[in-house]
């Protein structure tokens, strides 16, 4: 069954970033005729804290932040006002303002009220940065158990409509009605294909295939997000002497695969054990998966070397 959508709601903290200085989160409002509420002109990041024994730390701060500031740039939302070491910064100061241990971080960069119209070149850009506590995505169990998902009648964006590679507010209408499908089917997630047929990922999370003892992955020409923990994993796999292979993959490859797992920062690594009501491998999480999280959850953990630097402390180390 989908999992629980309370595992979803949100749990306000105290304070909110907004252009620079902290506002009570209730204070973190918009005008209904913002640029953003009828054209969806915004783009933003989800990002991981994860309690170590360090103390808290955020998970691939930079990669995140330079994502957001490219998503930006492809929408010509060129005057964040912010650099990234100053957005950066504010993240890690938000969660010491919190006082949080662990939490997602949201990031949005917005056009604000102003001109009323398609071209808001002219209106505000506003940015908030956002944290809450917010657990596993599909749920705790589906990271042994695995999720049942199915591949969805809605395509990704065809290239040269929507940029995939810009984390848009506005591509997730396209999300949504994947999901909503899939909520709808009785469905964790759907699997959508590209304008081509082939597989390209999750409504919110990239996709991994399992075959034979190698791992395939859609390329980014899949109308693909350029996931970052996507990038994790395939960077972890080759260390751990697992072969990846970025290619184009035919529906019917999920069918037959050995493993099927799923990837982001809300998902982190979430086993599929059925596509369509056709079991994958063994109907649970396979070796590859749990060899990989394995790897993944200790360095976010901090019980494995950092050797990437993918961990920001939020707490300046003393000593």
């Amino acid at each position: 069954m989908p999992p629980s959508y309370n595992l979803l709601m949100l749990t306000p903290t105290e304070k909110i970033w907004h252009n620079g200085r902290f506002i009570p989160w209730e204070s973190a409002t918009i005008h209904v005729l913002s640029h953003v509420v009828s054209y969806g002109s915004s783009v933003f990041e989800g990002i991981r804290c994860y309690s170590t024994p360090s103390g808290p730390a955020v998970f691939r701060l930079r990669e995140h932040v330079r994502r957001m500031v490219d998503s930006a740039k492809i929408y010509r939302m060129d005057n964040i006002g912010f650099s990234a070491d100053q957005l950066a910064e504010a993240m890690l100061e938000l969660v010491r303002v919190n006082k949080m241990d662990s939490c997602y971080l949201r990031p949005i960069v917005m056009r604000g009220y102003g001109e009323m119209g398609v071209n808001g070149m002219k209106n505000p850009i506003d940015v908030f940065i956002a944290c809450w506590t917010w657990g596993q995505y599909l749920g705790e169990e589906a990271l042994a158990e695995g999720v049942d998902v199915c591949v969805s009648s809605w395509n990704r964006m065809a290239p040269n409509t929507l940029p995939a590679l810009a984390k848009a507010g506005a591509n997730y209408m396209n999300s949504q009605l994947i999901k909503m499908e899939a909520i709808t089917n009785g469905y964790s997630e759907g699997i959508a294909l590209d304008v081509a047929g082939f597989v390209s990922e999750g409504s919110g999370e990239n996709i991994f295939v399992v075959r034979d003892g190698k791992i395939l992955t859609p390329p980014l020409g899949a109308s693909v997000l350029p996931g970052i923990t996507r990038d994790a994993i395939l960077a972890l796999a080759r260390e751990a002497g697992i072969p990846v292979v970025e290619t184009i993959i035919p529906r019917e490859m999920l069918y037959i695969a050995d493993e099927v797992f799923f990837s982001g920062t809300a998902a982190e690594i979430t086993p599929i054990r059925s596509i369509d009501r056709i079991t994958i491998g063994a109907g649970r999480r396979g070796p590859v998966a749990e060899r990989l999280q394995k790897e993944f959850f200790g360095v976010i953990n901090g019980t494995r070397e950092d050797t990437h630097g993918w961990l920001s402390p939020v707490h300046a180390l003393v000593g």
